[in-house]
Formats: C-alpha cells, structure tokens, sequence
C-alpha cells in the first residue's frame, strides 16, 4: 500500500504520520508532501527515514491513497489531480464536506456508503466528528428533532501559529496574533469567519454537516462557537430533543455499547470527561448525562474529544482502513 501525507508537516501531518505508525496499515511506501521549501528534508517514520516530496512527484508516484491536511485551497486545486491518476484522497479540509457528489464520512457511522468510485472522500470537521458520535446511536433510537450545540474548541484547532499565540501570552512575550484578540485568561466567541446570517463558518459546519453524515434532514442543529486557551481537545455542550422519551438509564446503555465512545458520568466521583483526559486517545468521551426539566424528551450531555486525533488524523485513518480491508483501493 503506498500512500501520501499532504500536509506532512503540519500540525495535523504530524499527529496522521504518528497514528499512521499506531495502527495496522501496511506500508509499502509512504510519501510525505508538504510545502516547495520544505521538499528534501526528511521525517522519520517507523524507524526509517523518507524524504519529503513535490506534490507534482507525489503525484506521478500514483499512491493507492492521499490523505490531505493542506487547507481548502490546497485541497481544491490538487486532489483531483490525485483522482484522476487513480488514487483515492481522503481530505481533511473543508473543501469537499458539502459537495453533493462527495461522500461525508465518520466510519463508525457512515463508512458503508463508500464504493471504488468514490475517489474524493470528505472528513468531517473537527467539532462534527465528536458531536455526530454520540448523537448517531441516540437518534436511531429516539429521533432527533433539535439539537443546541456550544462548543468550547481548543487553540489547536487553529493551527500552530494560535497555540504560538497562547504560548507567548502566558509567557508575556509579545508575538504575532493568529487571533484579533488575546486568548489567554479569554474566550472568544469567533470560531472560522463570520458568514452573512451572523453566524461563523465553524458553527455552520455543526448545522449543516451533521444532516449530511446521518442522512437525515428531519433534524436541526443550532450552534455557538467559542474559542478557549486550552491546548488541545474541543469540547461541547449539547442540548437535544427527541421525538421519543427515554430513560437516563438507557442513553448510557445505547452510549456504552457505541463503538468509540467512552461514558465518564459519575458525579457523585466528579467523574466527567476533560480535555486533559481525552488527550492523545481516539474515543470520543461523553458525560454529565441529565435531563432538561424545562422540556420533554429532551436530553443533556457534555461531549469531549482529542481534536487533532478522532476529530481529523484519527477519522481519516479510519477511513483508508475500512477502504483496504474491504479492497475499495
């Protein structure tokens, strides 16, 4: 299996090539590409040291499989070129999410839609992932009508330059700004650009992107999203309706037996998921299960994930391996 890392330098490279090196895929040969000034330099992999390449030599390469971290553009103008040598990309971006003829995918959900034709395979985005996770068995059972959604997402998820950023604030350096405000002792409600409706970019991607995954657009999504001066995992409090009524006893159950989600929810321990728990571990955690006394049928949980791992490298890893396994590739 050959494959190629686009973006193997990147902050979500860097975690691909390390779950790469975790999990079972075999390699034949991997190909890490990454910007024009970075080409000749070497990374270590599995003990063995590869040179980085052009992605024009990525690409004459012909890899079974691309798994790009590179940004939208990037992705936009490269990943048919890598479609149409035959390899099958896996985009990280959220160039593709919503295409109507590209697939969303979130393995333990979705992964059965996918076929040897599909050679644009979308990731979800970050706060998605961990967000369809848990609601994905709960609807099957009990029928999301609404779904409220405020995230509280990690400075990783904007990239090296913001955890730059906290860094440097908490060491009272002044430094350049990948914020337009100060994040440490802060929390900016500004997650991605602001769109028209007034809403940003990132919270659209929770409205729209979940209806996508689930196939489903009986359902609505409702999103804040606020950036906090944590290092790494996104976490979210969720608020949703059902068309059923259930019992606490059972979402545990129906959570418990979900494949990738952990339960944390004990208060009488102070038992609750944390990002400082959830990093570098692939489940998605969930907890402070409750119902909403205002409302019927209606559910509360706070939902925390490693977003760098489930939340992007992870989910894409998963992805190529479900291809391989069941030769898509």
């Amino acid at each position: 299996m050959n494959i190629a890392v686009v973006g193997a330098t990147g902050m979500v490279g860097t975690v691909l090539l390390k779950v790469l090196e975790e999990r079972n895929i075999s390699i034949t040969n991997l190909l890490p590409v990454a910007s024009e000034r970075s080409v000749g330099k070497e990374i270590t992999f599995k003990d063995k040291q590869y040179k980085i390449v052009s992605i024009q030599e990525a690409i004459a390469s012909r890899p079974d499989i691309a798994i790009f971290s590179a940004g939208g553009n990037t992705s936009l103008d490269w990943a048919p070129k890598f479609a149409e040598v035959g390899t099958t990309v896996i985009d990280n971006s959220s160039a593709w999410r919503m295409d109507p003829d590209k697939k969303l995918i979130v393995p333990e959900i979705n992964a059965q839609e996918l076929t040897k034709d599909d050679k644009i395979i979308a990731n979800p985005n970050c706060s998605t992932i961990q967000l369809v996770m848990a609601l994905a068995p709960l609807h099957k059972k009990y029928t999301m009508k609404r779904v409220i959604v405020s995230t509280y997402q990690s400075v990783s998820g904007t990239g090296v330059k913001a955890v730059q950023q906290m860094e440097n604030e908490m060491a009272g350096v002044q430094g350049e700004m990948a914020y337009p405000y100060p994040i440490h002792k802060n929390a900016l409600p500004h997650c991605d650009v602001f769109e028209p409706n007034g809403y940003t970019k990132e919270e659209m991607k929770l409205a729209r992107e979940p209806q996508k995954i689930l196939n489903d657009r009986s359902f609505s999504v409702s999103a804040t999203a606020v950036r906090i001066p944590t290092a790494g995992g996104h976490s979210e409090s969720v608020n949703v309706e059902f068309e059923k009524d259930f019992t606490l006893t059972d979402i545990r159950k129906e959570l418990h037996n979900t494949p990738g989600i952990t339960v944390q929810d004990n208060p009488d321990t102070n038992t609750y998921p944390m990002p400082i728990y959830a990093h570098d571990k692939d489940e998605v955690f969930v907890g402070r299960l409750r119902r909403d006394e205002t409302q019927s049928n209606t559910l509360n949980m706070w939902i925390v994930s490693d977003n760098l791992r489930k939340g992007a490298a992870t989910n894409a890893v998963q992805i190529a391996e479900y291809l391989i396994e069941n030769k898509l590739v």
